[in-house]
C-alpha cells in the first residue's frame, strides 16, 4: 500500500483503510521517502517508485506468492510508474485518485499543492504538514499517462471519485484511454480523494479485487472503454515544449 502526499501509515485517515484491506490479505504498508518515519526527502513521484520497488521485493522475499500494489493519489502515480518500469513488477495494480499528468492546476486544491511545492514559504509549511521536500525536478519523469500502457498484461484497476476536488474525471479517462482499454475503472460517488474518500467498505472491495486479480492474472470484471479523454497524451519531448504541462 502506497499512501498519498502528506500521509503515512500511522495517519488517522490511512489507518482505517489499512485495517479494512487487512481483513482480506496481509498488507505491507510503507512510508514513502520524506514522509512519516522514513528518511530522505520527497521527490513527489519521481524516485518514490524505488521505495515501492523495495516493498514489493520485500514481500516476495518474505514468501508471498502473489503481490498487488495499491496506491492513493501521489501513491497511485507511483504505483503506475513502478508497475510499468520498476524492477519488481507486481501481480496486480490498483490506483485510487491518481493523476494522469504532472503539473495539474485546474482545481483550487491542486493550485494549493503547487504553491507548497514551488514557493519558499510553501515548502516550509509542507514540513509542518510532515513532508520533507527535495529540490525541484531537474528532469521531468514520465507521467502516469505516458507509462500506463506498459502495465499490461498486469491487471489494473483505476478508482475515481465523481466529485474529486483534486483531479477531474478527465484524468481517470485519460489513463483508461492510454491503457488501450486494459484498465478497469470504478467511478465512486462522493467528493472524496485518495484515502480520505476511501471508506472501509470501498477499501474491502479494493482488497478483494486485488487478491483475485493477483491470484488469477486477470481483472475481475470487464475492462473499460477509453473513449472521450480530454487529457492529451504527451511524449517526453512534448512535455518540454512551449505550452506543455511543464510550462
Amino acid at each position: 500500500m502506497c499512501h498519498g502526499f502528506t500521509h503515512h501509515i500511522r495517519h488517522p485517515v490511512t489507518r482505517p483503510v489499512l485495517d479494512a484491506m487487512g481483513a482480506s490479505a496481509p498488507v505491507v504498508a510503507l512510508d514513502m521517502r520524506g514522509h512519516g518515519r522514513s528518511g530522505g526527502r520527497s521527490t513527489v513521484g519521481d524516485r518514490e517508485l524505488l521505495d515501492l520497488d523495495a516493498a514489493v521485493t520485500w514481500a516476495r522475499d518474505a514468501g508471498y506468492a502473489h503481490v498487488a500494489t495499491v496506491g492513493f493519489s501521489l501513491g497511485a502515480a507511483v504505483a503506475l510508474r513502478q508497475a510499468a518500469t520498476g524492477a519488481a513488477r507486481p501481480d496486480a495494480v490498483v490506483a485510487v485518485s491518481g493523476p494522469a499528468r504532472w503539473y495539474s492546476r485546474e482545481t483550487r486544491a491542486m493550485r494549493r499543492v503547487h504553491w507548497l511545492l514551488e514557493q519558499p514559504h510553501g515548502r516550509a509549511i509542507a514540513r509542518l504538514l510532515g513532508v520533507r521536500l527535495d529540490s525541484s525536478w531537474e528532469v521531468v519523469p514520465p507521467s502516469p499517462v505516458e507509462v500506463v500502457a506498459a502495465v499490461a498484461p498486469v491487471p489494473l484497476l483505476l478508482v475515481h471519485f465523481a466529485g474529486d476536488h483534486y483531479f477531474s474525471a478527465a484524468h481517470a479517462q485519460a489513463l483508461v484511454t492510454a491503457s488501450g482499454g486494459h484498465a478497469q475503472l470504478w467511478t465512486e460517488p462522493g467528493a472524496g480523494h485518495g484515502e480520505s474518500g476511501t471508506d472501509p467498505g470501498l477499501a474491502a472491495r479494493i482488497a478483494r479485487w486485488a487478491v483475485a486479480a493477483a491470484a488469477t492474472g486477470a481483472s475481475p470484471g470487464d475492462a473499460t472503454s477509453g473513449d472521450g479523454s480530454t487529457v492529451r497524451l504527451l511524449t517526453p519531448a512534448d512535455r518540454r515544449a512551449p505550452g506543455s504541462e511543464v510550462g
